[in-house]
């Protein structure tokens, strides 16, 4: 990134109620366990995982090598505090390293909706996005149609920008998209 401040990747990031941490390979069973659900992957930008899949790329974007190029991508288990366990995960990805832009994305288990812990883990990884890796602007692509997702960008304070009519083809469904966003000068400090 050309911003001159150095990035810092947290080895975890803690919230109230929550842990955010790399995948290791003994999350990969849990993991799977949510990513193989149709239901959950009716609104992501692939089909179900397989376990092998999981496994694949749990050990590839769960390793927090770098983020400083386009693509670089940091991959959060999110877990509770108070007992083991994974409940789903958090991605950010610098989507373009020259302005400053990432990609943020959650996937949680069905069992775990309704307790606000994507909203929770969400905001933690937009504040650590612009504390401590110098992204200057974040933002959500996601299915018109996930209204789950919609709700965490608006409680997350991230201006609705886009409305891309049929930008997406899954399977034999034209998909619609929102984008939602926020800037590093719009995000509350604590």
């Amino acid at each position: 990134m050309t911003d001159a401040a150095p990035h810092r990747i947290p080895a975890a990031i803690t919230t109230e109620r929550l842990i955010l941490r790399p995948f290791t390979a003994e999350d990969i069973d849990e993991r799977h366990a949510y990513q193989s659900l149709p239901e959950v992957a009716r609104y992501l930008y692939h089909p179900p995982l397989t376990r092998e899949a999981c496994a694949i790329s749990t050990a590839t974007r769960g390793v927090h090598a770098g983020w400083n190029a386009d693509n670089d991508g940091l991959l959060w288990a999110v877990c509770r505090a108070d007992r083991p366990g994974v409940l789903g995960e958090v991605v950010l990805t610098l989507t373009n390293a020259r302005a400053r832009q990432a990609e943020i994305g959650w996937v949680f288990h069905p069992d775990h909706a309704g307790h606000g812990y994507a909203t929770e883990a969400a905001r933690a990884l937009v504040a650590t996005a612009f504390d401590s890796l110098g992204v200057h602007r974040v933002f959500a692509r996601l299915d018109a149609l996930n209204t789950a997702s919609a709700r965490v960008c608006e409680r997350l304070g991230m201006r609705h920008e886009a409305h891309l009519v049929e930008s997406d083809l899954d399977g034999d469904r034209w998909g619609s998209e929102y984008v939602y966003a926020v800037l590093a000068r719009e995000w509350p400090t604590a």
